[in-house]
Formats: structure tokens, sequence, C-alpha cells
């Protein structure tokens, strides 16, 4: 497993990729799969943790010379473990760029998490180096908006472990929106719904460097009228307890959510969501089932009074289901398989 060279794995404050790196660890080693972490010093795992770089660099992410010291101190040590022996069955990587590129340099399969939404240099990338490994899609939305040159992949979603986020049958009145203070984030329609259905709206998140024009202009206006209240950026505990009160997520993104993690942690403690059609919402969403999937804000402002329709249980138990560790480790575990197969059969 090749987590990135930033911050170590579990993420001390947030981390997505670490937190994905994390619990696939856990998952497979509980399936008996001899799992070795290649990350940044300090990290800590069930896995063997082999910490390649010296030091931790949260303030260089994406800084080229520390992505590629990372990927060749691991390839380095997985081709000196091959010369012992002691050969590795495939590599998962989780860093962005260098060992996909480098992937037909090393003897070892290797599996690409995709981690972000595709741009146009990111699809010039993987046009590029997307057939030197067998790629994964965290949604099929990401996958469909991949170059065809990358030659397909296989879609596996991001894991939750349910067990960490509370469970909550009653919920209070509020309705409720986590992320970024920026306009794709949507925390501005968030507001126009939640006046337009007449609830309270609890907005988390924080603000950051370049947002403070926005925040100031369409969120703070609102702040102590109608119901709406900004309780600043929630923390891991703080995150559960909202989730686990609010009668409803909205997710009013208007960009081409990869994933959309919030979602998943909502249906978790049994609270559904109500998103626009965009990104991966209408794959993470069940329409209906878990929340509802509505093309704009007046649509969702009408959803809020049939949230009675959704079972918190239902929630729960989708999520569990399609996004809980056993269920996304199980699919890694074919790609696993299908990457070792293809490999020994160009070999």
């Amino acid at each position: 497993m090749l987590a990135p060279p930033w911050i170590p794995v579990p993420a001390p404050a947030y981390g997505g990729i670490e937190e994905v790196v994390r619990l696939l660890c856990i998952g497979l080693a509980a399936n008996g799969h001899e799992v070795t972490l290649f990350a940044p010093p300090g990290s800590d795992s069930c896995a063997e943790v082999v910490p390649v770089l010296e030091a931790t660099h949260p303030d260089e992410i994406q800084k080229a010379q520390f992505e590629a010291d990372h990927v060749a101190r691991a390839f380095a040590a997985i081709e000196a473990a091959s010369e012992r022996g002691a050969a590795f069955d495939v590599i998962h990587d989780h860093v962005g760029h260098t060992a996909l590129a480098m992937a037909d340099r090393v003897a070892v399969p290797l599996v690409h998490t995709l981690h972000g939404p595709f741009d146009e240099d990111a699809r010039r990338f993987y046009a590029q180096h997307g057939l030197k490994a067998r790629i994964v899609a965290i949604s099929q939305a990401q996958l469909d908006a991949a170059p065809e040159e990358m030659g397909g992949g296989d879609v596996v979603h991001n894991p939750i472990d349910c067990s960490e986020w509370p469970f909550r049958e009653d919920k209070e009145d509020f309705l409720l929106w986590i992320g970024r203070m920026s306009p794709d984030k949507g925390p501005q329609r968030a507001i126009a719904v939640a006046r337009e259905a007449g609830a309270p709206l609890v907005l988390a998140g924080p603000v950051q460097p370049g947002q403070e024009e926005f925040f100031a202009a369409e969120v703070e206006p609102h702040l102590g009228r109608h119901g709406i209240e900004y309780v600043g950026e929630a923390d891991s505990a703080g995150k559960r307890d909202l989730y686990g009160r609010a009668r409803v997520l909205l997710m009013p993104i208007r960009w081409p959510e990869p994933f959309g993690l919030v979602m998943v942690e909502a249906l978790a403690c049994g609270t559904p969501v109500i998103a626009f059609p965009e990104g991966s919402a209408p794959e993470v969403v069940q329409d209906g089932v878990t929340g509802f999937v509505v093309p704009e804000q007046h649509a969702m402002a009408r959803a809020v009074a049939r949230l009675g329709e959704i079972s918190p249980h239902s929630c729960r138990e989708s999520c569990e289901e399609r996004f809980g560790v056993p269920a996304v480790v199980a699919g890694y575990e074919r790609v696993y398989s299908a990457a070792i197969e293809s490999h020994a059969v160009s070999t």
C-alpha cells in the first residue's frame, strides 16, 4: 500500500486519502492479507509500516521533489524484496502521479486509485500513462470523465467504518450543510433552500484563504436570522454530533465531485441526503431510499417536506452494505486478482 508522502496515516486532522488507506489496511489485514504500508514517518497501522522519507511534508503537498523521492525509495524497497525472494504480489498506489508514470519500470503489477477529478491536465496525463496500471475510479461518474486512451478501469467506492459513526434515529429539526465555504460547494444555495423550506440551518466548515470575500458577501449577512447558524469548522466529534442530530444533509454542489465523503458519513449516522445530480451524488444517494436527488434549489426545498418518507435505518443499512469496509475490500480484492492475472499473462 503506497500512501502519499505528505502527512501520516491516520491523518492528525483531516486527510481523505489517508483515511481510505487506513481503512483498507485494516480490512485487508482482517481478511488475512499481509500488507506493507509505505507511508510518511509517524504513521501507525495494523499493516507493517515502512516510512521511506525522513520527515512529513504537510506544507509542500504536490511538490514533485518529495513525491518522486517517496515513490523511488518505495520502488527500490519493493525491488529489493523481490531479489531476496519475498516478492510483493501487487502495489496499490494512492500517491497521485509519479508511481503511475513509472509503473512500467517496476516488476510488480500496480493498481492506481484515482482520487481527484479529470481536468484537462489530468486527462492528458492519464491518456499518456493510464495503460501502465490497473486504474480504479471511486465512482462511475469519475470514470466516465476519463480519456478514452486510458483504456477504462474498475469502480470501487471509498470505504467507511460505520461502527465509528454513531447511529441516531430521532432527529432534530435543523438542516445541515458541511464543507468549504466556496461557491461550488453551495453554502449560499443551502441558505436559500432552508429559507424557502422554512427550516433552521446549521452551516459547518472552514473559511480558507481566498474565501473570505465570498463568505462575507454570501453567508455572513444571513447568520443569526431565519434560523441560520454557523458553527465554524467542526472537528471529528463535532461532525459526528451534527450528522447524528440533523434532519438532513444538503449537498447543493455544482461541480463533478468524484465521491463526496460527507454524504456517506451522514448516511452512516442514519441521516438522509438531498443532493443535486452532480458527479457521484446519484450513485451515493439512492433516490427515495436514502434521500433525494433533485435538479435545482426549489426542488431541494420541496424535498425537505418529504423527509418523512426516508427511514434512518435504511440510510445506515444501505451505507454499510455499499460503502462499508468489507464491501470495499472485496471490490479491491477482485481488482488485485485481475491485475495479478493480467500481469502474469503480459509477462
